[in-house]
């Protein structure tokens, strides 16, 4: 049987020609449809790399000027919270100064103060609930809760461990201290020191200094707890340590320690504050996966601080840290040493008589000093974030 080829060639140029010219047109139909040069990585893979990193940039810029809005937000409704707190602390004011004055009568200065501590009563009620997205910005924020990690019999235990940016403590026992020396953390700081004494007695102090004021210090006696008497704590267990004069409460797990005579000079053995952080092998004693926990319970004393996302990054620069300091009544008056009366302090009869409301006069005046320091903050905090937006914008 014989066999044909037929062949043309010119019809096979030109219809090699036209399948070019069709991709060709596809390819550019494709880049005019999208709007890119680029469009895949057989086109330009360099560019199309680059384009891909400058666009995630882009987005992220977008995010963070969206951050930077939400955190103005949120600004702006704990300065709303503080205003109201001011204009309060006006009225207590006012109602301080008329009860000073001789001219009323015992019966007419309890009138007055029968209204003084609904008024305070109503600044902790707007701190506590003046909150933006679940997070408290006046006032009690709840527990905020710091482990000293496994601090095995065996010694160097794990670094302390941070909880919503409380991590600047100062460990002590008798002449040994160690103490933390970066300046981010300087506004919240509290020293544990343990000491011992002659008949099997434990003191246990804890000092606490914020934003720079004066310490506020209180001790109790842990000896019940420090050795292995009666009241030791059993296994699953755990005992509860109130620093009430400070808000603070530390609650302390199983074997807090095996005996007085653990607790001697240089014991706990703590250096080189922050990651570095060890136990000594004769320290405070306990069995693997037991933790001393230390929480505050009262936030008066604690600055909130919550860090935004303001750049594409994951570097310092791309965040910005805002605090917010506690105005409830307990935070309030103490001025700017924090060792004042509050006026929490002053109690129910504040200004039932003209010596307490003189009295009164004095930690009114200093709560509003100390609330429109805690105002400027915010007010600072406003500037920046105006700032880091029109960064973000240009």
């Amino acid at each position: 049987m014989a066999l044909n080829i037929i062949s043309n060639y010119a019809a096979n140029v030109a219809h090699r020609n036209l399948s070019a010219s069709d991709e060709m047109a596809t390819r550019s139909l494709s880049k005019l449809s999208s709007g890119t040069r680029v469009v895949s990585a057989r086109d330009d893979a360099a560019s199309m790399a680059i384009g891909a990193r400058l666009n995630a940039t882009t987005q992220a810029l977008k995010t963070a000027t969206v951050n930077v809005g939400q955190a103005n937000s949120m600004l702006q409704i704990a300065d709303g919270g503080m205003a109201t707190i001011d204009d309060i602390l006006v009225r207590m004011k006012t109602l301080a100064v008329q009860s000073s004055s001789g001219n009323l009568s015992d019966t007419e200065r309890g009138f007055l103060n029968d209204e003084f501590p609904e008024l305070r009563a109503e600044i902790d009620r707007i701190a506590s609930s003046t909150n933006f997205n679940g997070i408290q910005l006046l006032g009690n924020g709840g527990d905020v809760a710091i482990e000293y990690g496994d601090l095995a019999a065996a010694g160097s235990g794990q670094a302390l461990v941070p909880v919503n940016g409380f991590n600047n403590f100062a460990i002590t026992d008798n002449n040994y201290w160690a103490t933390d020396t970066d300046t981010d953390l300087t506004d919240n700081n509290f020293e544990v020191n343990i000491n011992y004494a002659a008949g099997g007695q434990v003191i246990m102090t804890v000092t606490s200094t914020i934003d720079g004021a004066a310490d506020r210090t209180q001790s109790i006696d842990v000896s019940d707890f420090a050795t292995a008497g009666t009241t030791a704590i059993s296994a699953g267990e755990s005992a509860t340590l109130n620093f009430d004069e400070l808000g603070l409460t530390f609650s302390v797990n199983t074997n807090f320690s095996a005996s007085v005579a653990a607790i001697a000079a240089d014991n706990t053995g703590a250096s080189d504050f922050g990651t570095d952080t060890t136990f000594g092998t004769s320290g405070i004693n306990s069995a693997t996966g037991n933790v001393v926990t230390m929480a505050a319970d009262n936030g008066q004393q604690l600055a909130t601080s919550i860090e935004f996302q303001v750049g594409g990054g994951n570097t310092a620069n791309d965040r910005l840290s805002i605090d917010l300091t506690a105005v409830d009544a307990a935070a309030l008056g103490t001025g700017s040493a924090g060792t004042e009366s509050s006026l929490e302090d002053l109690g129910a009869n504040a200004i039932n008589t003209a010596a307490s409301a003189q009295n009164a006069v004095e930690v009114v005046t200093r709560a509003i000093d100390d609330l429109q320091r805690a105002r400027a903050a915010v007010g600072t905090s406003q500037n920046r974030l105006d700032f880091a937006g029109q960064n973000l914008a240009s």
